[in-house]
């Protein structure tokens, strides 16, 4: 191999590089917990109540929000015992932007806004009703648009000095206690987390300031495979991107190769 071309190998990828580190946008930043005020919806139980005490553990003023009287207390009691810190409770539906609105506007300026809350109907597309789909789609999507609407003006007015802003919206199969028979035979073949190692692992990629945070391997693969017009702040990331394009979709066919096993497999249990 002539000389010339090792250097050409060399300079292609370093040049990349320095393209990228010029062009990523935006740069990367901290989110500090600290003494800061975050607001997670869907905190009374699952991955929210897990956020919950680890923004509480870290010294945040923490508020949550979901729709259970009952749930909000024992959460309450539960953050209060295992951290000392007494956590804030709104009782609302984000469906409704009037209780929402009214329980940020009680809470105070957000610093770091979770959107987490989340339904899932177990059942095959055939056996879902208008109504079900209608549910999922306004409490996952404009229950969502609701939160954000109602904390964003006081997000952006807030200017402390103490930091930037966030918001995070969750999505996660840890919190699908259950699923159709098919889909739960496929995600096992991916494994499972826990709802703890989840949270730690979302509260860290908030912290730094990510736009995506991939909480398993699958997860990671799926990011880099999706990216599109995705913001990224590491420009080494980015790289990583640019550059695994490719190779991303042959390991997304092996993906599906095996998913259409296990449904095959299924399928023909299920029609003996």
């Amino acid at each position: 191999m002539s000389p010339f071309f090792l250097l050409l190998l060399l300079l292609l990828p370093l040049s990349l590089l320095a393209i990228l580190s010029l062009i990523t946008r935006p740069k990367p930043t901290k989110i500090p917990l600290k003494s800061r005020h975050v607001f997670i919806t869907g905190g009374s139980s699952g991955i929210g109540l897990a956020l919950a005490h680890r923004a509480a553990s870290e010294g945040a003023r923490v508020s949550i929000l979901a729709r259970s009287s009952q749930k909000l207390e024992e959460a309450k009691e539960s953050i209060k015992l295992a951290t000392g810190v007494e956590v804030a409770t709104f009782s609302a539906d984000v469906r409704d932007y009037d209780a929402v609105s009214k329980a940020v506007e009680e809470a105070g300026a957000v610093d770091v806004l979770v959107v987490n809350q989340g339904v899932f109907t177990a059942r095959e597309l055939e056996r879902h009703s208008v109504e079900d789909v209608r549910f999922i789609v306004d409490v996952n999507l404009v229950g969502s648009f609701n939160v954000i609407k109602a904390a964003l003006p006081g997000m952006k007015a807030r200017d402390d000095g103490r930091g930037a802003r966030s918001i995070a919206l969750v999505s996660s199969q840890a919190g699908q206690k259950s699923r159709p028979e098919v889909t739960a035979i496929i995600a096992a073949s991916s494994g499972s987390m826990k709802t703890e190692e989840v949270a730690r692992r979302a509260m860290n990629g908030i912290k730094a300031g990510k736009f995506t945070v991939s909480c398993n391997f699958e997860g990671f693969l799926l990011s880099l495979a999706t990216t599109g017009m995705s913001p990224q702040r590491s420009f080494w990331l980015a790289f990583l991107e640019v550059i695994t394009a490719g190779p991303i979709r042959l390991v997304a066919l092996f993906f599906q190769w095996d998913w259409y096993n296990a449904i095959e497999k299924w399928s023909k249990t299920k029609n003996k």
